[in-house]
């Protein structure tokens, strides 16, 4: 059994008209998504990911934003509720797919909410962003969900983006990256590297020092290979139209099988 394993989306027929809240709504061209989306999912695979696609919610236009929809600690899988009522319809699917892996499943209850972009996992320190999809209530009952197995929970403040991992996400060695304009509160991570481009913030940790970015931060992407990593690089320009990143776009299930 592949040691790594993601849960993927396909991006529905609608995804068009997903949400917008901190930039200006642009055409997206669904063609092109599809391709990228699917140049996305290859990147996973060449590199020791075995990828699970996810039922197409063909109705609920962010659901290719998998990532949003649940959180992974250890062998918990973290049913979200989502902050926008329109994407609550995304996790049945989803936590079908994490029951059928052999997860324990818990669940953000009502008035909570959560998205799982909000949630930045360091080895045992689980960031939360308190923002505009994740209330305090998410927070908590996060906390009661993880802190049990061991997590240190540390929320954060998130203003001025939509997610946490809009703003930061961290490197192999836990040094977290991130571009000062979009941080509401940086002095918060011990080890913190501010980034050239807002979209150098995200990266996905492919394991072997290789970090998944997205081709509008070639700056970053110098700055990371000069640190000894390898960045490989993907074209997401039609998500990040839709505010989304490299990160959300699947959810990694590296600890259940390490």
């Amino acid at each position: 059994m592949p040691s790594k394993k993601a849960l993927v989306r396909r991006p529905g027929p609608r995804l068009a008209e997903g949400l917008v809240t901190h930039i200006e709504r642009a055409d997206v061209d669904a063609d092109l998504a599809l391709g990228q989306w699917e140049a996305y999912v290859a990147a996973l695979r060449d590199h020791g990911w075995e990828t699970i696609e996810v039922e197409p919610a063909d109705d609920c236009p962010d659901a290719v934003f998998v990532e949003d929809t649940v959180v992974m600690y250890k062998n918990v899988a973290l049913i979200a509720r989502p902050g926008a009522e329109s994407r609550r319809a995304e996790t049945a699917a989803v936590e079908e797919a994490v029951a059928g892996l052999g997860c324990s499943v818990n669940w953000i209850w009502e008035p909570g909410t959560l998205d799982g972009g909000d949630v930045l996992k360091i080895g045992d320190t689980v960031y939360v962003g308190r923002g505009g999809r994740t209330d305090a209530a998410g927070v908590q009952q996060l906390r009661a969900a993880f802190e049990p197995l061991g997590a240190r929970v540390v929320a954060v403040p998130v203003g001025k983006v939509l997610h946490l991992k809009t703003a930061v996400t961290a490197l192999p060695d836990g040094t977290v990256v991130g571009h000062i304009p979009t941080m509401d509160a940086p002095s918060l991570f011990a080890r913190f590297l501010p980034v050239p481009e807002e979209s150098g913030s995200h990266v996905v940790l492919l394991g072997g020092g290789r970090l998944l970015m997205a081709a509008s931060a070639p700056k970053t992407a110098e700055l990371f290979a000069d640190l000894g990593y390898e960045p490989v690089v993907v074209d997401i320009s039609e998500f990040e139209k839709l505010e989304g990143c490299v990160t959300c776009l699947s959810v990694r299930l590296r600890e259940l099988y390490a």
